[in-house]
């Protein structure tokens, strides 16, 4: 019996560290440290025997017994005959103390279990009494949890149940999309539908056929709130992964988030395939310029669900153009999507761009369905007129064989940028370029870009220019286009007619590269971005303009020598052509006339490398004209082109080794630049802005020279300070740079005969 209900109380899964949680117990003073003795011996003879009989007689373990008891009973609450024996030797005990002492303990921890377990159970019961109230109550008055009415049995139709689970999960969902959609177009979903029920196959069908391109349409794309096309073909997230949305949403708001996303897109591809009709009555001629100009009026008409109102201070600008391009559609696609390639196709223009998400990945191992989050940093070459930040959906499709569009659409405002850096702020209305493959080899882009900025931030002498749509508009998108599809076929043509058909392929390309670099660090220091951080250190009024002066600290390869950056840039209005001004500065045995660092000699291009059919197209390598012992082994590189759209001459100071090194085709990346240079923008007023250039048919235009109007001279220079410390970065560079540019500027004017 008494083995039978040791092992029923203790079992073979016994946790013996229970036991020296339980010493602190109150029970545990008594049956832990006193022992009946139930010894024969122990009772005495005589007439005291009954009385003695009657009573119990005690004893008190040692605290150091008591301890070597306990201990023990941790690793074995159940010692057998020969363990009992031990610790009664031990600790100078009888066995049957020894054996007493355990059945004592081990009733204790009995006890204190038992106490245990009805606690539980009366907490249990008092939980279960809780819910039986709380289940009688809901049984008085039934609600439905998914519809919110009566669940009484027999009060209402199982089709009517059904119907009100729907409708309370639509409303549900309506809720989302409806926030969601306020937040990404400024606007509640209610304008989007209400496009569609104006006209059911408006969202939705993106065939060619109303824009004269190709036949009827061929695509119908119309995608659930589930945003899944099923196979995979729209790249949805698989069901067992944790959707992640572009704002940082995850679950079901994520899949919301995206859905309306794509809702987003789908209606931007239909608004710019409207956009891009050759036939529409949403363009109208300028009275002005004789220019497209969107009719307002004709596109408030449309109903398009981008049209919200402007904030305050925020002006439209819409262009559209139309070019040829000697590429094919499917390529140009390919760059669009892809934003290094993209950044790289637009240099001037692109001061930063990276992919953010990517919502579907394409079909069939192509860019049709294509669809991501981007974020780029639109920049003007001035000083003057701050970078524009747009975060906007692309969607690439191919409507039909050799047809494609791309379009963009902003989801989120442009902010000011780090460290104090002022972005406009701005905003992409559906924008975007159709691309279509011509029999003769040549690719027809017609481009739209359609944006909202604050009019504040560009300064007054930019601001003809900027309303234009010139600075950022689609005249300037295809201009740059074409003249870098152009660069790239004469770079990469076999024939060489120029002067550097003596310098290998690979050399030039090294070449070109480099002086690609070099523009780039100009930009850089004209148009701050998150590409390149600038400190501002100076803002100086220089006569009828200002000088913007930055700093920042750059380190060679080893990063223990640091060096100071400091770049000045300043816009004026020249009252002359831009082709006269650019003619000027390019020229290269006038150099002395307004260079400074030349000590007024000439110079004489000793290498050149066309990178364009248009005069003054090309990278070259110009070399004092001079022997004198100071300015003889004076050398530049210069990249210099101009389109319609504007100008640009970007120089460096080079030495003849690394000029060797590139020459031969090697690595330029470690080659030390520090540029200036100049651009030339149009004004904006003068109705013939144009300069040598290709235009939008693929020929050959000339502005005038006579042209009344003026341009828009920004000149910008960088001097490196070696081995200078922050905080010796005085006045007197700072003096010293803007003397510099402030010459310069002078110099110029005084050469060109402007007061």
């Amino acid at each position: 019996m008494e083995a039978n209900g040791e092992m029923g109380l203790i079992g073979e899964n016994f946790d013996s560290g229970l036991m020296g949680r339980m010493r602190d117990d109150d029970f545990e003073s008594r049956s832990g440290s006193e022992n009946f003795d139930a010894s024969g011996d122990e009772f005495d003879a005589g007439d005291d025997h009954q009385q003695n009989k009657r009573k119990k007689k005690y004893h008190r373990h040692t605290p150091q017994q008591i301890q070597e008891l306990e201990n023990f009973f941790k690793e074995c609450p159940h010692p057998d005959e020969k363990q009992r024996a031990d610790l009664s030797k031990k600790l100078g005990l009888e066995n049957k103390q020894v054996k007493f002492w355990f059945q004592n303990r081990r009733t204790q921890m009995k006890t204190q279990l038992e106490r245990h377990e009805n606690m539980i159970l009366r907490q249990e019961n008092e939980k279960l009494r809780a819910e039986n109230s709380v289940m009688k109550e809901a049984m008085a008055n039934p609600i439905c949890s998914n519809c919110g009415g009566p669940a009484i049995p027999g009060q209402i139709s199982m089709e009517e149940h059904q119907i009100r689970i729907e409708n309370a999960r639509l409303k549900e969902e309506l809720a989302r999309v409806c926030t969601l959609s306020n937040k990404f177009l400024g606007r509640p979903v209610s304008a989007l539908t209400g496009m569609s029920m104006q006209n059911p196959n408006a969202g939705f069908e993106f065939g060619m056929g109303r824009n004269g391109i190709v036949g009827p349409s061929n695509f119908n794309m119309s995608l659930p709130m589930g945003f899944d096309m099923g196979d995979g073909v729209m790249g949805a997230p698989p069901s067992n992964s944790v959707m992640r949305s572009p704002m940082g949403m995850i679950g079901n708001d994520a899949q919301q988030e995206r859905a309306v996303l794509i809702e987003i897109a789908l209606a931007a591809m239909d608004e710019l395939i409207k956009m891009t009709e050759p036939d529409t009555h949403l363009w109208i001629k300028s009275p002005d310029n004789g220019k497209e100009m969107l009719n307002h009026d004709e596109y408030a008409r449309i109903g398009s669900p981008f049209n919200s109102p402007k904030p305050n201070g925020f002006v439209t600008e819409a262009t559209r153009e139309t070019g040829l391009l000697y590429t094919n559609s499917a390529a140009l696609a390919e760059i669009f999507m892809d934003a290094d390639r993209w950044s790289e196709m637009f240099p001037c223009m692109i001061a930063h761009a990276a992919t953010l998400d990517v919502l579907t990945n394409g079909m069939g191992g192509t860019r049709n369905g294509s669809m991501q989050v981007m974020h780029a940093e639109i920049q003007l070459p001035s000083p003057f007129v701050p970078v524009r930040q747009y975060r906007f959906l692309r969607f690439c499709k191919q409507h039909a064989e050799g047809v494609w569009a791309v379009v963009d659409a902003s989801i989120d405002f442009g902010r000011n940028g780090p460290n104090g850096n002022p972005y406009m702020s701005s905003k992409k209305l559906p924008s975007g370029c159709i691309l279509q493959d011509m029999s003769n080899g040549f690719c027809k882009i017609t481009y739209v870009d359609h944006s909202q900025y604050d009019e504040s931030a560009v300064h007054q002498i930019f601001r003809p220019m900027v309303n234009s749509g010139i600075a950022f508009g689609a005249h300037r998108w295809v201009a740059t286009l074409q003249r870098h599809c152009e660069s790239l076929a004469i770079l990469m043509s076999p024939v060489s007619s120029d002067e550097s058909a003596v310098m290998s392929p690979q050399g030039k390309r090294s070449m070109s590269k480099l002086a690609q670099r070099m523009t780039d660090y100009f930009w850089s220091g004209v148009c701050p971005s998150s590409a390149c951080k600038w400190d501002m250190l100076h803002i100086n009024n220089m006569g009828t303009s200002d000088v913007r002066i930055m700093s920042r600290k750059i380190s060679d390869p080893s990063g223990e020598n640091h060096s100071i950056v400091l770049s000045a840039a300043t816009s004026v209005w020249m009252p002359l052509s831009r082709q006269r001004v650019f003619d000027f500065l390019r020229d290269a045995r006038l150099r002395g006339e307004w260079d400074v660092l030349s000590g007024g000699g000439s110079m004489q291009e000793m290498v050149h490398i066309a990178t364009g059919q248009a005069i003054g197209n090309s990278v070259s390598i110009l070399g004092a004209n001079t022997v004198s012992a100071l300015f003889s082994i004076m050398l530049y590189l210069q990249d210099s082109w101009t389109d319609s759209s504007g100008s640009m001459i970007v120089y460096s100071p080079i030495n003849m080794d690394s000029l060797s090194l590139v020459m031969s085709g090697g690595d330029s990346s470690s080659v030390a630049l520090s540029p200036s240079g100049f651009s030339i923008l149009p004004d904006g007023h003068s109705s013939n802005n144009n300069i040598v250039g290709t235009s939008s048919d693929g020929s050959s235009s000339s502005g005038s020279d006579n042209d009344n109007g003026g341009c828009l001279l920004t000149a910008g220079l960088q001097m490196v300070l070696t081995n200078v410390q922050s905080s010796k970065l005085t006045n007197d560079s700072v003096d010293t740079i803007n003397d510099l540019i402030a010459c310069t500027v002078q110099k110029i004017k005084d050469a060109l005969g402007v007061a």
